[in-house]
């Protein structure tokens, strides 16, 4: 699932290109408040052409029986969106087999290459969370606590299959059996949240968020999000929410430390301009 997060997808794909079979790419017309939005990827189509060959892109449809009464039921639709409005359509080659790896994710949360072998090598739990490192800005902030626990991982079971919004949320199936059917796979995967080059992408996200008051105009300043982004503070002020600095970061996707001139604000944040291209 994809918002305007450019780099990162096409991180993501550099990373995953030949671990994978295809990636499976929704985006919205909408924001999860409902407002147009423009169609970044659609826009940008010609900068991904090195992977076209292994992606599957579908901007997401409003069926006529969608009736949104919070942000949350725009998510669910985008994400299921892979279940429902895609893959009933695929043929040849691109349609799914029963065993099938099936990997759900947003676009900043990126599985390690060595996590795609062991899916595609071994038997795996129903419901495998593919916990993640959790950065904040850049691979310079590492979130203190536990790690992000997504991506999730599934296998393609016909109609039995779970929904991408269950398997990510814990729900669905069979209640009595769902814990047996959970697992945890430790290091799987890199989450980089609100790593963004420019300020324009920064409060774009903000004004995208399922969380409406993380939008209030406090936080949209920003003198308020240069200065939270360089010293790895959160914007919001949340006491959870805490960051360890790594300088000179090395445990990344291979793309970042392979062009660090184009990448070089994931894993610096320091001076003036806190790495954004269009700040101060």
């Amino acid at each position: 699932m994809v918002n305007s997060e450019l780099d990162l997808l096409e991180i993501r794909l550099d990373t995953l290109y030949n671990y994978v079979d295809y990636f499976i790419i929704i985006e919205s017309p909408k924001t999860f408040q409902g407002d147009e939005k423009p169609l970044v990827i659609k826009e940008n189509w010609a900068r991904f052409r090195h992977y076209h060959d292994k992606i599957i892109y579908h901007e997401l449809s409003f069926p006529s029986s969608f009736e949104p009464h919070r942000a949350w039921d725009y998510e669910d639709l985008q994400r299921d969106a892979m279940y429902d409005q895609v893959m009933p359509g695929l043929t040849g080659a691109q349609a799914p087999h029963k065993g099938d790896v099936m990997i759900v994710a947003d676009v900043d949360e990126i599985p390690r290459p060595e996590t795609l072998l062991v899916l595609r090598s071994c038997n795996y739990p129903r419901r495998l969370t593919l916990a993640s490192k959790f950065y904040y800005y850049s691979f310079q902030f590492l979130h203190d606590g536990p790690d992000w626990p997504h991506p999730q991982a599934t296998y393609y079971q016909g109609w039995r299959t779970l929904s991408p919004t269950n398997l990510r949320n814990g729900d669905g199936g069979f209640r009595l059996t769902r814990d047996g059917e959970k697992g945890v796979l430790g290091k799987a995967a890199w989450h980089c949240s609100s790593c963004f080059p420019t300020l324009a992408q920064f409060l774009n996200n903000i004004a995208s968020f399922s969380h409406g008051w993380m939008n209030r105009d406090e936080y949209r300043d920003k003198d308020r999000i240069a200065a939270a982004v360089r010293g790895g503070t959160d914007l919001w002020e949340r006491d959870t929410e805490t960051f360890t600095r790594i300088d000179k970061n090395t445990d990344i996707p291979p793309m970042v430390l392979r062009e660090p001139e184009r990448f070089g604000y994931m894993t610096s944040r320091d001076g003036p301009s806190a790495g954004f291209t269009d700040y101060p």
